[in-house]
């Protein structure tokens, strides 16, 4: 009679798998706090009750447009993440929560499928895992794109009629100003006072520069709450007509898909409404630093045409910046200042141009044959220090979850408000000690998730290593736009011998002889 042998059926362990969800709240949401809120704690719950999973990350971008991936934070962290190897799995509500545009979303997707990430999207009930999705995902992201051109030509026409009437003052209220009734410009004192100072002090010759150091010193915080005020921001406030109440509409426009933003140099209709709201700045002051302004900008001009040398050349030995030297026939050199000026003091002599052009061609030649062999391992050391430095971070949870119920608790003051249950003044303090939490938490979390002399270097490097991949074979004569690329600094160590310092921190020495004359 034949055996039979019952092998008892086994319990296979749930598969390990490192999940992360990517939530995000559009920026015409009506709900967007709440919406923001619900997101983070929803995924962390499920990630967290889910057997076989392990939350790396609730990665969430609040208010931003989905049209744009360079745009968004979190999913570009995210994909980083990724590209690290720290994730398996990734959690989304709907294909138009990871993108409105059709080719970013498959691009993404294409490199996350590489790199054996796969993504559910919730609403559509759609799983990387299967590989005839992704006609299904571009069906989906195709109708995501459809809906956002939609929305945005019904809004661009519902401005442009605006514009037409003289109604349509700004979107977002310029420092000094707040916007009330959703349309008009009111005067902020204290910030009202800032601006009159700004223009003050430029007319009394001070640099934008400077007045930028002088605010940030003084701890006035900017229009968008930063600590830290911006050269380009004082010369954006000082060029600002709605400061003498008068407003130019359709100073920008967007084309194609995704939305790109263009300056209106005249290719789009400009509406200019004198008038429109009250004036912090009278006439005669603002036509005085428009002139003063393009005053000083004829003078940068003429600075800016020079060789792409200028101020890349340091002398190794005294550190001081080279300048150029051109002889009356034409021989151009570079030499330490220190040396120019007493040559006694330093004996870095002057350097030909020539030679200079000449190194630099040596090593990009070099560089090109041997990348795999100089920039690899450089990449791969750091990239084992970067996860080392980012691992064993337990507080990335707590700060998510104090997050999500710091903007919860937002949505709910606003909403007492707005039922006339809060007085102004408390509901105002409320939600300023708020958005100081969260500044705090955020910048806690930007701490804990990133490593930025380390993120940085790296960045470098790969835009070296991506200008290396693009660049010419051979190079027959110096390249100012490669040269510009690749090249931070020159340390001149002697008349015969420079070293090349490459972004990123590489650097790499080439050396001559001294030609005769």
């Amino acid at each position: 009679m034949a055996q039979v042998k019952i092998i008892a059926p086994q319990t296979r362990e749930a598969e390990h798998l490192r999940v992360a969800a990517y939530c995000r709240v559009s920026s015409d949401s009506k709900d967007q706090l709440h919406s923001y809120a619900a997101q983070i704690r929803n995924y962390t719950e499920e990630i967290a009750q889910h057997d076989g999973w392990e939350l790396v990350d609730v990665y969430a971008d609040e208010g931003l447009t989905g049209t744009r991936m360079d745009r968004r934070e979190d999913f570009n962290r995210m994909m980083a993440d990724c590209r690290k190897g720290k994730i398996d799995r990734i959690l989304v509500k709907s294909v138009s929560r990871f993108a409105r545009n059709t080719r970013d979303c498959l691009s993404a997707l294409r490199e996350l499928s590489t790199m054996g990430v796969s993504v559910r999207f919730e609403k559509e009930n759609i799983d990387t895992k299967t590989l005839t999705t992704e006609l299904m995902v571009s069906v989906s992201g195709s109708l995501a794109q459809q809906e956002s051109i939609s929305i945005s030509a019904n809004q661009k026409m519902s401005y442009q009629r605006r514009m037409e009437r003289g109604e349509f003052i700004t979107c977002t209220a310029p420092y000094g100003y707040r916007i009330v009734n959703k349309k008009d410009l009111e005067i902020v004192p204290e910030e009202a006072a800032t601006v009159r100072w700004i223009f003050d002090a430029y007319l009394k010759g001070r640099s934008s520069g400077w007045i930028a150091e002088q605010l940030t010193a003084k701890g006035i915080p900017s229009q968008s709450g930063a600590e830290c005020w911006r050269e380009t921001g004082i010369r954006y406030l000082l060029t600002n007509e709605k400061y003498i109440g008068d407003a130019l509409s359709q100073k920008s426009y967007s084309c194609g898909f995704p939305f790109v933003q263009k300056r209106n140099h005249g290719e789009r209709l400009q509406y200019y409404t004198e008038n429109s709201h009250p004036a912090i700045i009278d006439r005669d002051t603002f036509e005085r630093v428009q002139a003063l302004l393009q005053k000083k900008a004829q003078k940068e001009k003429k600075r800016r045409e020079k060789s792409p040398l200028a101020l890349k050349i340091v002398c190794g030995n005294c550190g001081t910046v080279f300048q150029r030297r051109s002889s009356q026939s034409g021989y151009v050199t570079w030499v330490c200042r220190t040396h120019d000026r007493h040559a006694a003091d330093c004996p870095v002599g002057r350097i030909p141009e020539t030679e200079i052009h000449a190194a630099f061609l040596r090593m990009y030649h070099r560089l090109k044959s041997n990348a795999d062999i100089i920039l690899a391992p450089a990449l791969r050391q750091l990239n084992t220090l970067d996860t080392i430095l980012r691992q064993n971070h337990p507080q990335l949870l707590t700060i998510n979850r104090a997050i999500a119920e710091a903007t919860e608790e937002s949505h709910k003051i606003s909403t007492l408000r707005a039922n006339g249950l809060l007085d102004a003044d408390i509901c105002a303090a409320r939600m300023n000690a708020i958005s100081a939490r969260l500044a705090q938490l955020r910048g806690e979390r930007r701490r804990l998730t990133e490593n930025e002399t380390i993120d940085e270097t790296m960045d470098a490097l790969r835009k070296v290593e991506q200008t290396l991949l693009n660049g010419p074979e051979r190079l027959d004569g110096f390249d100012e736009e490669l040269f510009e690329h690749l090249v931070e600094k020159i340390i001149a160590e002697s008349q015969t011998r420079i070293r090349f310092r490459l972004y990123g921190g590489l650097e790499l020495t080439e050396q001559w002889e001294v030609a005769a004359r």
